[in-house]
């Protein structure tokens, strides 16, 4: 084995991790755009833990449905009280979807119906927000 000088081992070195760090850089391919659909909801009888209770529960059977990559269902945290902060509404999803179609097959998908069949007689008000990645 032939010997290094300090001076080819720092060059090997610094060749290598480029290498390394150029493998774990993305990919240029582009990416695929999210689309991230935010539901907030407010009780017809704001202070019924009984509503509360069965919303959350109608909330947790669309997790099943097979388009959904991610979500998160919640209620208003307890954080500091801003003028920006909204935490009037009761209960809330947010979902993440691969793209526009799997947001369709979700909103057509006989779990999200009977969901809104068996839950729609608790809320007063019902928010959507849907985004997708903006360009950059």
């Amino acid at each position: 084995m032939k010997k290094q000088t300090r001076r080819t081992f720092v060059a090997s070195a610094v060749t290598l991790g480029a290498g390394a760090a150029a493998s774990a850089m993305p990919s240029m391919k582009k990416k695929k755009k999210v689309l991230v659909h935010h539901v907030f909801f407010w009780l017809k009888n704001p202070n019924s833990k009984e509503d509360l209770a069965k919303l959350l529960a109608g909330l947790q059977t669309l997790r099943k449905i097979e388009t959904i990559k991610e979500i998160h269902i919640g209620v208003p945290a307890s954080t500091e009280k801003r003028d920006v902060v909204d935490n009037s509404y009761h209960a809330s999803e947010l979902m993440f979807f691969d793209d526009l179609a799997g947001q369709k097959t979700y909103q057509d998908h006989p779990i999200h119906q009977k969901f809104i069949a068996d839950c729609s007689m608790l809320w007063d008000k019902v928010v959507v927000y849907d985004s997708i990645d903006a360009e950059g």
